[in-house]
């Protein structure tokens, strides 16, 4: 007596018929679509043993039903992405939701190498210069107006230039009489000492240390020959073309400070009223 080989499910013979071996028991077609078979996300119909089956996030699909919700290419072997739970092909995602070149209109695909500044954003290769027409990728630039420019081509064409030397002031620097200069440029005209940070004065235009110009230009004090600045706050007194320090300016017997009191000139001297009447 041959044995019997059945259906697990309906108990029909299969003899002579195709069957699929599931979970160490054989079945006919029809029982294993209806027990085994995924049904498809879109057409909610099953998907049968013999058809192609796609799967995306806990979803199953037939073939066919795998589309783009927008123009309804088939995704089955397109790149593809989700927006709210509908399939989407590249074009239309980018078309909908990615960003335009500002530069050159087109769009700028996921996963391209792109730039993004002030809201507007760019290929890579479109954020160029706005000089020399050089990409500038990820190096420094500066922004004006509308324009960009790489740090070399701004300074050719906008940073201000060193009176004396001529060359870029990139930072920094110091500006006399509305001119610009390089701090290390910037020098007495006499001993040429950094002015930088110093107080310093001026003569026909020409910047001076305080020490070069009171030793060049400044008047003598009749007592003591140094120079008379005036700088800092520093008094002195002047008297028929002498002039004296404040500090100097005493009685040339006693030394008393004549400074606010009455004095008498006698020849090169200076006297106070006691001194005066010894005479």
């Amino acid at each position: 007596m041959t044995e019997r080989f059945d259906c697990d499910n309906c108990k029909e013979s299969l003899y002579g018929r195709k069957y699929i071996q599931a979970e160490d028991n054989p079945y006919c077609i029809p029982c294993y679509d209806s027990l085994f078979a995924n049904t498809c996300d879109e057409c909610k119909e099953l998907i049968g043993h013999d058809a192609r089956e796609l799967f995306y996030e806990d979803r199953h699909y037939h073939e066919h039903c795998f589309r783009c919700f927008r123009c309804d290419r088939s995704l089955a072997d397109e790149p593809f992405t989700s927006q709210d739970d509908a399939l989407l092909c590249n074009d239309c995602y980018c078309n909908e939701f990615s960003s335009k070149c500002v530069a050159c209109d087109k769009t700028v695909m996921p996963g391209t190498r792109k730039l993004e500044y002030g809201g507007s954003t760019w290929h890579e290769g479109c954020f160029i210069c706005n000089s020399c027409e050089q990409p500038i990728g990820s190096k420094s630039f500066i922004p004006d107006k509308d324009d960009h420019y790489c740090v070399p081509c701004y300074e050719n064409k906008f940073a201000p230039r060193c009176t004396r030397c001529k060359q870029v002031l990139a930072k920094g620097g110091v500006t006399y009489r509305d001119e610009p200069w390089h701090k290390e440029c910037f020098l007495c005209t006499g001993c040429k000492v950094q002015l930088a940070g110093q107080h310093f004065t001026s003569r026909d235009d020409s910047p001076y240390c305080l020490k070069c110009f009171g030793n060049l230009y400044a008047k003598k004090c009749e007592a003591c020959s140094k120079p008379i600045t005036g700088f800092g706050g520093g008094k002195y007194i002047s008297f028929e073309e002498r002039q004296w320090h404040q500090t100097c300016f005493t009685c040339s017997r006693c030394s008393v400070s004549l400074v606010g009191a009455g004095f008498f000139p006698e020849r090169d001297e200076i006297l106070c009223r006691d001194c005066n009447s010894n005479l």
